[in-house]
Formats: C-alpha cells, sequence, structure tokens
C-alpha cells in the first residue's frame, strides 16, 4: 500500500506508480544513438501536402507573397499569447461563454451543485457529469444534440464529506459512478446565447451502471462470462470515456481509455491473473469500488475488468436505446475512434492506445455502408490491424488474425494488445487522437509524449526503440504523425509517412527538442492530444501537457488550443486555458459559427469566478461578427 494521495495524481501518474516500468537499459548509448538520428530528422519532417511528401518541399517552401497571402487567409484569426492565469483566452473579435459545468442540472427539478455539499445522490445522474472529454455535436429532427464524455472524477470534489474523497459508503461509490461517463444533451442558442435545453426527451445520463450489450466476436466467450451474466452478453456501465467518435449512420462512438483503475481486490491473497499485467490492473484502486460494490472485486469477479475496454456505440436519437459495446475494435486504452467510408464503401476506423509504447490500430468492416441500410454488423464483423512504421517513411497494416497471432477471434478482441506484439508492430509515443482530413486522403495521429522512450521497455516487454515516427528518447514533448494510404484508399493495408510536426521547445533547446521547422517562439507547445478538422480542412490541436511554464516547459505557458494548415505547415495558437485545466474536445454547432470546446480540471476556481468551485466546463466560441469559424 503506497503512502502517497492518488487522489491528486493523473491516471498516467497513477499508472506508473502502481505498475513501475522495467529496469532501464544503457542510456548513454541510447543518447547516442538519439543524437545520430539528427540527420534521418530532417529528412522525414516535411511539412506540406502529399504532394510535398514525394519531395516537393521545396517548392512550398519557396512561396510566392500570393501564395502566402492565400496561406494567411486561412487563419481568421489573430494569435493570442501563452498565458499563465485562471480563465480562458481567445483572438481578438472571438469571445466566449460557458454552454455546461460539471454539477449543471439537466431537467428543471434538478438544482444546481451546491459548492459545500457537491451533488446529492439523488440528483448525481440527472446533471452534466465532471471532466469533460470527447464530444459530438447531432442534428435530430432539427434538434442539435451533443453527446460528451466524463472521464473521470475528483473525488475530493464530489465528495466534499469524506476525508480526501475516499467513499465510505455504497453511496459514496454510486456518486462517483454516477458523475462519469456520458451525457447526451440538447442544445440551444437563444438571446443570451447556447444553453442545455432542460428537459428534452434528449437528455440522458450513462454512467457506470447503465445497462449494456457485448456485441462482436467476444460476446459470449468464456473470457467475459460472469455470475451476474452467465451468457457473456449483457453487461453496465462505461468507464473513464476519453476521446469520441461519429458514425455515418448518425451514433456516438465513446471510448473507453484507463479502465484499470476501476477493479481492485479486497483478497489480499488473490492472485490476479496474468493478462491483468498488461493493462495495469492491480489490486488497489483510485475509487474504492471493489470494497462497496462486488462487480469491481476481482477476487470475486476475475473476469469483469474484461468488460471493459472498448468502443461503444450510442444511439443519440433515443434516450431509452441501450448502448453497445462493440469489441472487433479490439480491448485496449481507447483514446478516440476515427471513422471514415473507403473507397469501395467499407467503413474504417483508426484507434490509439493511449500509453507508453502501444499501438495505433485501424479496423476495417467486412460490410458495406450503404445509406439506410442495416449498419448493426458494421463494427462487429472485420479484420482489426496494427500498424508497423519502417524508418524510410512507408508503413504497413498487420493483421490480427487467428493465423498471425496464434490465438482465437475472441482472445484476440479481449487480449488485443498481446496479439499486437505478437506481429511485431510500432511501439507508439502515447497514440492519441486520431483525424482524418475531410479535404485530403490523409490521417493523422498525436504522439503526445513518451517519457520512456529509449530507455525502458513497454508493459508487455516491447522494446522501445528510437526512430521512425518517434525519433526522441525520453520525448516529453510529443509530435504529430500523418500517414497516407496507398492507392488513396484508407482500407489499404500500406501507407507512406511523415511528421506534421515535432512540439518542442526553442528557447531552450537548440537540437531535436526545439522541435520541427513549423515549431517557434510564438506557437510552442507540449503535449499534443486531441485532435479534429473542421469542414475547411484546418486541424485543431489541443494540448494536455505539463503547464510548469518552468526548465523545458519555459515560455509555454498553459496548456492550450492551436490549428494547424495541412499544406503550408503553419500552426497558430487560438486558445489558451485555466491554469492546471486541459483542452480537451470540441465539436461545432450546425452552421459552423460556434465552436464548442472542453475545459477539463482547471485548478483554480472556473469559471465562475474567485469564491467559486473550479469546475470541468463546456465553453462556446463564437466570432463577434457571427461568421462562420468552422
Amino acid at each position: 500500500m503506497t503512502d502517497v494521495d492518488t487522489s491528486k495524481l493523473s491516471w498516467d501518474e497513477w499508472d506508473e506508480l502502481q505498475n513501475p516500468p522495467p529496469a532501464e537499459t544503457d542510456f548513454d548509448r541510447v543518447v547516442e544513438r538519439a543524437i545520430s538520428r539528427r540527420g534521418f530528422l530532417g529528412g522525414v519532417l516535411v511539412l506540406g501536402s502529399a504532394a510535398a511528401a514525394m519531395g516537393t518541399l521545396g517548392n512550398l517552401m519557396s512561396s510566392t507573397s500570393a501564395q502566402a497571402q492565400e496561406a494567411a487567409s486561412r487563419f481568421q484569426f489573430k494569435p493570442v499569447p501563452i498565458a499563465t492565469d485562471n480563465t480562458v483566452h481567445v483572438p481578438e473579435g472571438y469571445s466566449w461563454q460557458p454552454l455546461a459545468k460539471w454539477g449543471q442540472p439537466l431537467f428543471s427539478n434538478v438544482p444546481d451543485v451546491d459548492p459545500a455539499k457537491g451533488v446529492s445522490l439523488e440528483n448525481s445522474d440527472k446533471v452534466f457529469g465532471e471532466n469533460t472529454d470527447g464530444m459530438e455535436l447531432f442534428v435530430i429532427g432539427g434538434h442539435q444534440v451533443i453527446a460528451i464524455n466524463h472521464e473521470y472524477v475528483n473525488p475530493e470534489t464530489n465528495l466534499p464529506h469524506t476525508e480526501k474523497g475516499v467513499p465510505q459508503s455504497a453511496d459514496d461509490v454510486k456518486i462517483l459512478q454516477n458523475m462519469q461517463g456520458v451525457t447526451v444533451m440538447e442544445v440551444a442558442e437563444g438571446e443570451s446565447g447556447w444553453q442545455i435545453v432542460l428537459d428534452s426527451p434528449f437528455n440522458r445520463r450513462i454512467h457506470h451502471n447503465t445497462p449494456m450489450k457485448l456485441s462482436g466476436p467476444a460476446a459470449g466467450s468464456e473470457l467475459v462470462k460472469t455470475a451476474a451474466d452467465p451468457n457473456g452478453t449483457d453487461c453496465l456501465g462505461t468507464f473513464n470515456n476519453c476521446g469520441a467518435g461519429r458514425t455515418p449512420w448518425g451514433t456516438y462512438l465513446t471510448c473507453e481509455e484507463n479502465f484499470n483503475g476501476y477493479f481492485g481486490s479486497t483478497d489480499a491473497n488473490f492472485a490476479l491473473p496474468e493478462d491483468y499485467a498488461r493493462y495495469g490492473i492491480t489490486a488497489e484502486t483510485r475509487y474504492a469500488y471493489e470494497k462497496f460494490d462486488e462487480r469491481f472485486d476481482v477476487s470475486k469477479n476475475p473476469n469483469e475488468p474484461r468488460r471493459a475496454g472498448y468502443v461503444v456505440e450510442i444511439d443519440p436519437s433515443s434516450a431509452t436505446s441501450t448502448p453497445v459495446k462493440r469489441t472487433a475494435l479490439g480491448r485496449i486504452k481507447h483514446e478516440n475512434a476515427a471513422v471514415v467510408i473507403a473507397r469501395d464503401g467499407r467503413v474504417v476506423v483508426y484507434m490509439g492506445d493511449d500509453e507508453r509504447g502501444e499501438f495505433l490500430y485501424k479496423y476495417v468492416s467486412n460490410g458495406i455502408y450503404v445509406p439506410g441500410g442495416d449498419t448493426s454488423k458494421l463494427l462487429d464483423e472485420g479484420t482489426l490491424f496494427v500498424a508497423k512504421f519502417a524508418d524510410d517513411g512507408t508503413g504497413e497494416w498487420l493483421a490480427l488474425t487467428p493465423e498471425t497471432t496464434g490465438m482465437k477471434m475472441d482472445e484476440i478482441c479481449v487480449f488485443t494488445r498481446q496479439a499486437a506484439s505478437k506481429v511485431g508492430a510500432t511501439t507508439m509515443d502515447r497514440p492519441e487522437w486520431v483525424a482524418i482530413n475531410p479535404v485530403a486522403i490523409e490521417a493523422y495521429c498525436a504522439l503526445t509524449n513518451n517519457s520512456k522512450r529509449g530507455i525502458k521497455k513497454n508493459a508487455g516487454g516491447d522494446e522501445m526503440p528510437v526512430g521512425g515516427p518517434n525519433p526522441r528518447e525520453k520525448n516529453e514533448y510529443g509530435q504529430i504523425v500523418r500517414w497516407y494510404p496507398e492507392n488513396d484508399d484508407h482500407a489499404d493495408g500500406k501507407f507512406k509517412w511523415d511528421l506534421f510536426c515535432m512540439a518542442g521547445n526553442p528557447d531552450v533547446h537548440k537540437d531535436a527538442y526545439a522541435g520541427s521547422s513549423n515549431i517557434n517562439a510564438g506557437n510552442m507547445f507540449n503535449s499534443p492530444d486531441g485532435m479534429m478538422f473542421d469542414t475547411t480542412g484546418l486541424l485543431w490541436i489541443q494540448t494536455d501537457g505539463e503547464d510548469s511554464n518552468e526548465g523545458d516547459f519555459a515560455g509555454q505557458g498553459n496548456n492550450q488550443m492551436l490549428a494547424g494548415d495541412p499544406a503550408t505547415g503553419r500552426i497558430e495558437r487560438f486558445l489558451t486555458a485555466p491554469k492546471g485545466s486541459e483542452v480537451t474536445g470540441q465539436t461545432w454547432s450546425a452552421d459552423k459559427r460556434t465552436h464548442f470546446v472542453g475545459i477539463q480540471h482547471p485548478d483554480a476556481p472556473f469559471p465562475d469566478g474567485e469564491g467559486k468551485l473550479p469546475r470541468s466546463t463546456v465553453i462556446a466560441i463564437k466570432r463577434d461578427d457571427n461568421a462562420m469559424i468552422g
């Protein structure tokens, strides 16, 4: 048992504490190898389109003044400087207001959060949850409906009557369970701005006890059966909902990430199953669920953790619909699920596994998407692939099948990380959001950071060498990798790749840690995380990194949101967040005149000001002239 106050740790810090990485290798050798890669870096960091990747970088860099003016017109804002304060800053000519705050009611008979008492058990599943993350807006019968994730809770904030937020009863646990998951809510713009439509028939909270279905190859497997569910098809709850996605048929994809922190053992002598280690499941938890809710006690229900870690499909148009866990998309620490239709109509889903040294995945359906047709099996029947990158800017997708892995299909879906290790996939620097360009056949993945790159192995014992899309050892800044599918087809098995940017600090470093050539003192940042394209093809980049503004991070200020132009490599800062928060999750109104952005876990009172609570909040950003911004 540790003496560290785990309520103050981030999920990654908590994982590191519970699962310390293997011993270091020869550090000096690794540093020497990283330095020798400098020549390689110069050749791979192309900053243009697919054409630039094929060797026309020089043409792009020698732009005429007319081309430069055209590029400037892509950014309809004056970049903002860094900030270190406790509020949000947007460019001149733009304004923001809160849309939804933790503890805000979704129904008219429910009060707002009580600063001293928190939210009552009775109302904890009727208010906007905590720590907003991925989100999508849907237009349903003329109504605008946002589905949004609530990644985790701060126990001290939600249980102010306890010491350090440690649950003392089953009721305390249920409050925490209800404040996480997903909110589905109708929103509308009126004279006073954007607001939640109270009592809308679309409004719904989906939490840790919401009934769900398991589908795909793992449904019915012995690996997911429990005493409460002997058929292995019916489960409860969705956990640690991080990034998101949407399907062409109008459903919401919520992604379960750090699910491991919810399961523990009340039996000190219980031997944890071997597969737990790869996913970071230990006998100790953050929330003490296992002490008051037997479902989370692995000594009594060892299969229960294998029923979490999936992409969950939700129908936002029906508040009575049952969410479905799509096991064919694999069981990993999902960041988001980026969906695109291949040239032949098959559904392709890109997914990152957000942990040091884990992998980048792609799912390709067997069936074809037909608008208005049956979509029930498109995310159940298909092939899961994992990426392998070569240093020469090429790559391939390796199929995870019984033939390639020596595992059964249900095992591949439940032990996906182990399957990916078996085929020799490339260990990545924490693959987070994937974004697909709507105006070019290319995709991007934020590799947020990896302080263990080049010096330790991943949780499965795979090497994490310096090279390919992970070119720096002890990488604390992160980078964004981009790939171009062969034959302009996202279903193709091969691709070419480059790095759109390497984050860094040119004021502190003069080597690879300064960042790529499109990073400068005016736009530098660290730890790219959330990413999404707008309809014009601009890439909006959100950060979740170090905001100390000191040492290696001097001059980078608080976390932020930037816009990047894939055609030129230009990146500009659009927004800065309150101290201690991350910027995560974004979507746009139907008319593209409002940009909704998530502000998660601010340190100080936000957005209500001094004397109030720090509240995770979704804000609505508009241009003062009401022009389109996405």
